[in-house]
């Protein structure tokens, strides 16, 4: 049986919950809202804050079919929406001919037939599907070109495509729509206009601890306190790339496999590259900054807990 679509936003926000996703109230309103009116969700922000994770909880969570585009520059409609099977219509061209019973108006139309269409995933969005309208996952759509975003426009706006040997194909139900964007270039107003538009920012220190606590229930309450407060204070320095959340989990994930049950400078410095992907950046806090900033953390921690 279906699940439905939450109907609320306190519901909106158990089903995240549901999947382990902590999502802040304003988050949970624009996806109750985009659920609810049928509208496509643009979600913009850093790499790493959780844009993609969405699409793939509400797959979980509602039990639908989750179809993900993952963009890069060159897509093309061959590579997101549909193909011909080519190889297929040649077996089929040159079986007609061996039987000698070529009727070229026939044949062409036979090939240009849904038999032969190999469907991408836009397509299949659009297609039914017995647990009901899937969870349509455009994964960092600022990579791609200004043409084929172009090109999405049809598709929401009205939720159909046009291939010229077959037809228009509309959905019956529209798929659930979440875009990503790591706003490396903007998007065209004309796409974002048919979008319900949310910034997901960085995540306050205390849902990042319950974030951290969540997905690695095992992890020491000290250490998940103290690295959370470290990667805070990470993001409020000049670094060229800052650590996201999928890197405060990765970072937690590693130390837990150290067996750390608090933060030491030895352990920051070996491990830096769990958070910081850039050798600059690394360079620049390894050593006397990491014990610095460990030092700071620690100090405020201690007050924290004695206030």
């Amino acid at each position: 049986m279906a699940v439905e679509i939450p109907q609320d936003i306190d519901a909106t926000q158990a089903l995240l919950n549901q999947g382990d996703y902590i999502a802040d109230r304003a988050l949970a309103t624009t996806l109750y809202l985009a659920l609810n009116m049928g509208k496509p969700l643009f979600l913009e922000g850093e790499a790493g804050v959780g844009k993609t994770e969405i699409a793939k909880v509400l797959a979980q969570c509602l039990d639908r079919r989750l179809l993900r585009l993952q963009c890069y520059e060159g897509l093309d409609v061959s590579s997101a929406v549909y193909e011909w099977n080519y190889s297929r219509q040649m077996i089929e061209i040159r079986l007609a001919e061996a039987a000698g019973s070529v009727d070229k108006a026939n044949l062409s139309q036979g090939v240009f037939s849904w038999d032969f269409l190999i469907e991408r995933p836009l397509l299949q969005s659009l297609l039914p599907d017995e647990k009901g309208p899937p969870v349509l996952l455009i994964d960092e759509l600022d990579r791609t070109d200004e043409p084929f975003e172009a090109y999405l426009l049809e598709l929401l706006s009205d939720f159909q495509i046009t291939i010229p040997e077959i037809g228009s194909i509309k959905a019956d139900a529209p798929p659930i729509v979440i875009i990503t964007s790591n706003r490396t270039r903007e998007i065209h107003d004309a796409l974002k206009r048919r979008c319900l538009y949310h910034w997901v920012d960085y995540p306050s220190a205390e849902r990042e601890l319950q974030i951290v606590n969540t997905r690695l229930p095992g992890i020491d309450r000290q250490l998940s306190r103290q690295l959370v407060a470290y990667v805070q204070g990470l993001r409020a320095q000049d670094l060229f790339k800052l650590p996201g959340v999928a890197e405060t989990l990765d970072w937690a994930d590693a130390l837990t496999q150290l067996d750390k049950v608090a933060l030491d400078s030895e352990a920051i410095d070996n491990t830096l590259g769990t958070l910081l992907k850039y050798q600059d950046d690394i360079a620049k806090i390894r050593g006397s900054e990491a014990a610095q900033l460990l030092e700071q953390v620690k100090a405020e921690l201690a007050a924290g807990a004695g206030g």
